[in-house]
């Protein structure tokens, strides 16, 4: 059989031309259906940065929320060092780890008290003095350092000696310096000269004190204080405690009122979409894909069985109900986990009018937010491991309750 070409010719025009139409009808249907935010409130932070291949987050939220607070006091804006931090966090943690005789937490990650324990204790000093990149690598690459150091101290609890050297924390202290640097006794700044606490005291000027940390979980008391029940407190930090609704209101009172939050929270949690969709959400079902019957059935389903669906992430949609206990049973079942710290800068709302909070990230410019992306009530409510605040940030009554 001949072909006419000709035809063959109009018919695949015809085809391409069909093609290209559904895909821009298929991008329309999405571009209408997906995520589209409008800023409510967008409290001022310091540029998202990477903190690339460490465990680190809670050292770079910590230090933006700090950030942010100079420049909520007008005070100027600066790039604080998060390895000054990193290296008397983890040197501490060495000799607790030892204290401990092993039976403790020694890893990379941390809390955002580790932060303010050590500015208060050791002091802080700019970036631009020390970068702690003295390794060959010109960003965060933490692998062999945490592996170096973990070896070193298993090595000392394991030692036959019965007693330990007067060597074994120099050894610490020249394993930090070689990969970080050398930390500066004095440095200049902008033409005046500094000690890291006497920058952190003249420069920085931010009261250690003044900042809280709150949970909400039911196996505790509230409005008292308990140490938190996660691997990473290696200082065994307290966190005041409160109902889930007061801790909510804590966050929103101190947007509202232009402070930004430290926020620990889960990441594994499937609605966790930061990158794809720049979202954070606790969908119930995934009915974007539903056929019609299916749709009826799930339709027709009783609430309590619809959150056996699969997740949809593609545009708003219906978000479970987070209770006090639901928020309990996970945390006991290692299903909320505490695995990054964020910041909390902001909210906005989605085109159904649905509030979000506005929330910077330090994995760098990742998704189409430029670092940032936006958790929902629900999510908050529910994967909220703690949060840092400024205690005059917190309602007048639960401040109250809390002897604060």
């Amino acid at each position: 059989m001949r072909v006419n070409s000709s035809l063959f010719f109009m018919i695949a025009v015809l085809m391409m031309f069909v093609n290209t139409a559904n895909a821009k009808d298929k991008n329309n249907k999405k571009e209408k259906s997906g995520y589209k935010f409008t800023i409510i409130k967008d409290i001022p932070c310091s540029p998202v940065e990477n903190q690339y291949s460490s465990g680190t987050c809670w050292i770079f939220s910590g230090l933006s929320f700090f950030e942010s607070e100079m420049m909520r006091l007008n005070k100027p804006l600066v790039n604080l060092s998060e390895m000054f931090v990193v290296w008397h966090a983890y040197n501490d943690k060495a000799d607790k780890m030892v204290r401990m005789h092993g039976h403790t937490n020694f890893s990379p990650g941390g809390a955002f008290h580790d932060v303010a324990y050590v500015i208060k204790k050791y002091g802080i000093v700019p970036e631009s003095v020390y970068r702690g990149l003295n390794y060959g690598e010109n960003k965060h690459i933490h692998g062999e350092m945490d592996e170096v150091l973990k070896d070193q101290v298993d090595g000392i609890l394991k030692n036959k000696n019965k007693r330990l050297s007067t060597a074994w924390k120099k050894v610490i202290d020249k394993t930090l310096s070689t990969y970080m640097g050398e930390l500066p006794d004095t440095f200049e700044y902008k033409g005046e000269e500094y000690t890291p606490k006497s920058f952190a005291k003249n420069y920085v000027g931010l009261n250690m004190d003044d900042y809280v940390e709150v949970t909400s979980f039911t196996h505790h008391p509230y409005y008292q204080k308990f140490i938190l029940e996660v691997p990473d407190n290696w200082l065994w930090g307290e966190v005041y405690n409160v109902p889930l609704d007061d801790m909510m209101n804590i966050i929103d009172n101190s947007v509202n009122n232009g402070y930004t939050v430290a926020w620990a929270s889960d990441v594994s949690e499937k609605g966790f979409s930061s990158s794809k969709n720049g979202v954070a959400v606790v969908p119930i079902a995934d009915t974007l894909s539903m056929s019609d019957t299916e749709l009826a059935k799930w339709d027709s389903l009783p609430e309590s069985k619809k959150d056996l669906k699969l997740y949809s992430l593609e545009k708003p949609g219906k978000e479970k109900d987070i209770t006090a206990e639901i928020r309990q049973k996970a945390f006991d079942d290692y299903e909320t986990t505490d695995d990054h710290g964020l910041q909390i800068v902001g909210t906005a709302k989605d085109k159904n009018g649905t509030l979000y909070y506005k929330v910077k990230n330090s994995w760098g410019d990742y998704n189409k937010y430029k670092g940032f992306f936006f958790a929902s009530h629900p999510f908050v409510r529910y994967k909220t491991t703690s949060i840092m605040v400024n205690k005059n940030a917190i309602p007048v009554e639960i401040r109250e309750k809390l002897g604060l």
